[in-house]
């Protein structure tokens, strides 16, 4: 499948340069950093979570895993983890599990760790389990701009 192809409209429209490394096919975020050679710390991952007014996208580090009770202080207190079927119905042109950190083009909401500010280079899913879009960190700042960042993860 390669890029899907909302993801790659909404880079191509918000002018952000990006290149796509193919891996090995992988099963989580902490293999495909491992079969990519990068740092868990650079990759971002999406976790797709229901909350009382739909769904929200997580954007963590996939060295991390969320903290669904910071999560439920920033936001509410009915916040729970979606299931796979849920988050493909909310990403139809990725494969299953294969969740982008970009919630603005898929129309979900979206709050993002502050760890992944800073980085020089942020990898991510790019719709399937064997490639990830590599963006300068600065221009994944630019995709996140007005999304509320904090501590989600612990």
């Amino acid at each position: 499948m390669a890029v899907a192809l909302t993801i790659q409209e909404y880079l191509d429209d918000n002018h952000i340069p990006f290149e796509v490394m193919k891996h090995r096919k992988t099963a989580n975020a902490s293999g495909t950093a491992e079969a990519s050679h990068i740092s868990g710390d650079n990759l971002a991952k999406g976790v797709v979570l229901k909350w009382d007014q739909g769904y929200m996208l997580a954007v963590v580090p996939a060295s991390r895993q969320i903290d669904l009770e910071r999560i439920r202080s920033m936001v509410g207190d009915n916040v729970e983890l979606a299931t796979e079927d849920e988050a493909s119905m909310l990403f139809p042109d990725c494969d299953a599990g294969a969740v982008p950190p970009l919630g603005v083009p898929y129309r979900v909401s979206c709050v993002v760790d502050e760890r992944l500010e800073g980085r020089d280079d942020i990898y991510f899913e790019g719709g399937d389990h064997k490639s990830l879009v590599h963006v300068a960190g600065d221009e994944f700042g630019r995709l996140m701009y007005g999304v509320p960042h904090g501590r989600i993860c612990g």
